[in-house]
């Protein structure tokens, strides 16, 4: 395809383009399906709490590998093949999931389902901006930010009617007919590009073990160090040394080899480096609250997955109904302060929560949820259109790959700093409860009277009894005292960065038409 000419849209591309969506989709949803029902899963495979939680990471660490191999694989095997393969063994892994009968199994059918589903996401990504032309930016980019920033968003409530209504078994049985009709769909419509087998020849294989290393390292010690105290866990400290030995090593080969496995050379593209700054925050804030809020619901109000799907699923509602007016908004505001406006209210959204306390429920955390929806798909789309619609579309593999990874590692870093400030912070607090909460202060003593009293009337030991109740009392408390404080540095985090918006320079023509011109 001559990339000055004006793409051609087919109703056959389209097509095409809509299979490939819904395959991102799967993807992305399967990292946040899982996490409702791990209990589920771990009663199902007689699993320990630190075994685990690695049916998460091993997805997590995987499919960062690939998000940033995904550009030179489809340069070399094409959309079309690399698309397919991807959802072909993405199924393959999922029935495999389903099928597990111990934790090593499922562990490792995790990492293969990760690493393969990952190519799948910045495939959609490029596709997006090189297939379709400029003036039909506005409609795709809703389409596409809605489902990046839906999957996740929707996932815990999927995942919770999944495992109620049949078993944990389903949440990965769910994507063989879709993964299947997707792979039959790529197959048949697919013709963007034609693949260069040739770059085989001399694909980097030591680049693509420093790769492994650096970004599998990194996922790891952020995944595993703020419950294992950092650097005293031999495992994250040996992964720390991997992760910058492999990042030396991958940037030295990026910069000295003709074909790389990584081309970073899209960052000197200032908005596709200031947009990807803005994915990275937008992975903090997604991937954040996503988490943020079942955690929240379980612990402090004793939710099940079921209840906390229901709670949460708000958000993803607000995304879905506001996808269309982002799109139509994008054709007609700056989108920089489009970019402006959703940062602010996603930052508003998080403010909103420093109120919390452990009697929130449904109708107390409904307006910031809608709230933030709203502000995810205002920030989505013009990031993605000011990141990606200045590159010539040879550039648009490798930067989509790149760009959709530093939305990744946002929600790790993210994710790493939110455990360890919540885990801080709750003992801070406990600590200067347990402070006030002493023999000296009257209105404790009464306090502990009245529950003494009230368990004694019962035929228990009183004493003992109001002691351990307040001592639930000042953890809960303090638990809620440090979600606060998350929600405080989250929502200033965002209110600071809308106002780098302003910035970045706008695109040459109307929404992020300038893409191969």
């Amino acid at each position: 395809m001559n990339p000055a000419a004006e793409p051609e849209l087919t109703p056959r591309r389209v097509a095409a383009f809509i299979f490939m969506v819904f395959g991102m989709f799967m993807a992305i949803l399967d990292i946040q399906i899982v996490s409702a029902s791990l209990a589920e899963i771990q009663a199902g495979l007689g699993a320990s709490s630190d075994e685990i939680s690695w049916v998460q990471t091993a997805y997590l660490v995987a499919e960062v590998i690939m998000i940033p191999l995904s550009g030179l694989l489809g340069r070399m095997m094409s959309t079309r093949y690399l698309f397919a393969i991807s959802a072909a063994g993405f199924t393959l892994s999922s029935f495999l999931c389903a099928t597990s009968s111990t934790i090593n199994e499922m562990i490792l059918w995790r990492a293969v389902q990760g690493f393969i589903g990952g190519g799948m996401i910045p495939s959609v990504f490029a596709a997006a901006f090189t297939i379709f032309p400029p003036n039909k930016r506005n409609i795709v980019s809703p389409i596409i930010g809605l489902v990046a920033t839906l999957a996740p968003t929707v996932g815990p409530t999927v995942g919770g009617y999944l495992s109620h209504a049949l078993s944990w078994h389903w949440l990965f049985l769910v994507n063989v007919p879709a993964g299947i009709a997707v792979t039959i769909g790529v197959l048949t419509l697919v013709d963007f590009d034609e693949p260069d087998w040739s770059l085989f020849k001399t694909f980097d294989w030591l680049g693509l073990v420093a790769l492994a290393g650096f970004l599998g390292g990194m996922e790891f010690v952020l995944e595993e160090g703020p419950g294992n105290d950092w650097f005293q866990d031999e495992a994250v400290a040996i992964l720390f040394i991997v992760m910058v030995v492999g990042g030396i090593a991958t940037f030295w080969r990026s910069f000295t080899r003709k074909n790389p496995v990584v081309d970073f050379s899209a960052f000197g593209d200032v908005n596709f480096a200031v947009g990807s700054v803005f994915s990275f925050t937008m992975g903090i804030g997604l991937y954040g609250m996503v988490y943020l809020y079942p955690v929240y619901l379980g612990q402090i109000r004793g939710y099940d997955s079921l209840m906390i799907g229901e709670t949460v699923f708000v958000s993803g509602l607000a995304m879905f109904v506001t996808a269309p007016i982002a799109g139509i908004l994008s054709s007609k505001l700056d989108l920089r302060l489009m970019l402006l406006a959703g940062f602010l209210g996603f930052g508003i959204s998080s403010w909103m929560l420093t109120g919390l306390t452990a009697d929130w429920d449904f109708h107390e955390l409904l307006w910031p949820q809608v709230l933030r929806g709203v502000a995810l798909m205002m920030c989505m789309v013009p990031i993605n259109n000011l990141a990606l619609g200045t590159l010539p579309p040879q550039k648009m593999k490798n930067a989509s790959g790149l760009y959709n990874l530093t939305r990744n590692l946002g929600g790790a870093v993210g994710l790493a700093m939110i455990n360890q400030m919540l885990t801080d912070r709750q003992a801070l607090h406990a600590a200067r409860l347990s402070e006030a909460v002493s023999w000296s202060n009257p209105e404790a003593l009464s306090q502990l009277d009245m529950l003494a009293a009230n368990i004694t009337s019962r035929g228990f030991d009183g004493q003992t009894g109001a002691l351990k109740q307040m001592v639930g009392r000042v953890t809960q408390q303090a638990a809620v005292m440090s979600f606060v404080d998350v929600f405080l540095v989250i929502g200033g985090l965002f209110a600071a960065l809308a106002f780098l918006a302003l910035t970045m320079r706008p695109p040459s023509s109307r929404a992020g038409a300038g893409g191969g011109h």
